[in-house]
């Protein structure tokens, strides 16, 4: 019977603390993943998240807690997981000086039922760099080749750390369909992306880390709708007074909507949009002679929930 069956969760990570120095980089971190699920990892730079990944790969051993993959413990057990657990490593971990396709087949001598690797090259578009030394490829290359190598031995868990990183559009929707084709066949993948529409694209239970702990986890869903709050998105003149917008847009008795310039003449308005609050802001905007190129009102997405959470300043 598979390992996947004999435990509730794939990887289980209890109280985990990784320490460098005197610094605990992962302070008391709990985290599951499920067979046949996408669990997206997510935070800001030094949140901890990719110490946490690398924990579970048995890459780094744990300075407190327990971690568990199909039950084992990925360092004490790394022989009996290796054949069972795909990885898929940030900076690609490939060796350089071979070509492509030859460091794909060797990958697929290791496994006693790998995928095929015709089907993998079609879908993943190897065959125009499979004479290219691994070293000559683009970015984008190396992040396909490596996934390739993470999935090609038919994983009951595969961690992926930025698996479209780099990648054209094209690419990146292909990544996302062999990912979909993963879960669907029962594999546990956890990924890490700072692509906020991967994640809300193929994540079914998102974890956000922060300061070495989980400050929020649930479903793409479950996060998005947790208060009524809309967004509004305005392309403007750069350098508008956000102070004074945020006044204008006042209204008695309920909570001041959130004014932001994300970038230079792109802006934000949070909270409990409603049509007056449009036409307050255009008129705001045409007292000032300036024009809205933009406006659009939606749902929050994943990437306001994760701003809030985390924050705006860069790390």
């Amino acid at each position: 019977m598979p390992a996947t069956e004999l435990v509730e969760h794939a990887v289980e990570v209890t109280g985990l603390v990784k320490r460098y120095g005197d610094r605990a980089v992962v302070d008391g971190l709990d985290l599951v993943a499920r067979p046949g699920a996408v669990t997206a990892v997510l935070g800001p730079n030094g949140a901890g998240k990719t110490t946490t990944i690398e924990c579970c790969e048995g890459l780094r051993k744990p300075d407190g807690g327990a971690v568990r993959v199909l039950g084992l413990d990925p360092h004490e057990d790394a022989a009996a997981l290796r054949p069972r657990v795909g990885v898929m490593l940030q900076d690609g971990g490939l060796p350089t000086g071979i070509p492509a396709a030859q460091m794909l087949e060797h990958v697929a001598r290791m496994y006693a039922d790998p995928r095929s690797l015709d089907e993998l090259t079609e879908r993943l578009g190897l065959a125009s760099f499979g004479r290219t030394t691994v070293r000559r490829l683009s970015g984008g290359q190396r992040q396909r080749l490596a996934l390739a190598a993470a999935v090609v031995g038919r994983p009951q868990v595969a961690f992926l750390d930025e698996p479209s990183a780099g990648m054209d559009p094209q690419s990146r929707h292909a990544v996302w369909d062999l990912v979909r084709e993963l879960r669907d066949e029962g594999v546990a993948v956890v990924l890490t992306t700072h692509l906020m529409d991967e994640a809300e694209d193929l994540a079914d239970h998102v974890v956000v880390v922060d300061g070495g702990r989980v400050i929020a986890q649930g479903s793409v869903r479950d996060l998005v709708s947790s208060s009524d709050d809309r967004t509004l998105r305005l392309d403007a003149p750069a350098g508008l007074d956000v102070a004074a917008i945020t006044a204008a847009l006042a209204r008695p008795g309920i909570a001041p909507l959130d004014v932001a310039e994300v970038s230079p003449g792109a802006y934000t308005v949070v909270g409990a949009v409603e049509p007056s609050t449009v036409a307050s802001l255009t008129a705001w905007l045409a007292e000032r002679g300036a024009l809205a190129t933009r406006l659009t009102v939606g749902r929050r997405t994943l990437e306001d929930v994760f701003l809030d959470l985390t924050g705006r300043t860069l790390r």
